[in-house]
């Protein structure tokens, strides 16, 4: 992820109930994407065919899993496009990470996501509250196998 695009993908806001995942929604999480510093190496951008940002992904790799963090433009999202991508973003870090097992958090009320991840093949591990966006919400750790 270039510069110029994590400065576009913090532009980025979501209709409500979603919105708790707008890039400005928590400040810790904004400051990383804009930080180079701080996002180090681990963002990458997906675009289209005319080279447009459509979404981002961020890759924590923990020994042999790799953690999986994403997010695809709001213009996009509830489309039907969910699992398409989020198996695109799967075989990228496949290819660059060859991990044994992927991990994911999504935030239990985003439904929509949770059936996107249950279709790509992830199971919940665990649930958890986690504190972001000014407050302490319920979250679930999700997993599958490569």
């Amino acid at each position: 992820m270039t510069q110029a695009e994590a400065e576009r993908v913090a532009t980025w806001t979501y209709d409500e109930p979603y919105s708790f995942y707008d890039p400005r929604a928590d400040a810790g999480d904004l400051a990383e994407l804009i930080d180079p510093g701080l996002r180090g190496n681990s963002y990458f951008c997906a675009h289209d065919e005319n080279g447009e940002v459509i979404g981002f992904f961020q890759f924590e790799r923990l020994e042999d899993v790799v953690d999986v963090g994403l997010g695809l433009r709001p213009d996009l999202t509830g489309r039907g496009l969910g699992l398409a991508y989020v198996e695109f973003g799967l075989a990228f870090a496949r290819e660059r990470f060859s991990p044994r097992r992927f991990t994911l958090s999504v935030a239990t009320f985003n439904r929509r996501a949770i059936t996107v991840y249950e279709r790509a093949g992830f199971v919940v591990a665990r649930r958890y509250l986690h504190e972001t966006g000014g407050g302490i919400h319920a979250f679930v750790e999700m997993e599958r196998k490569v």
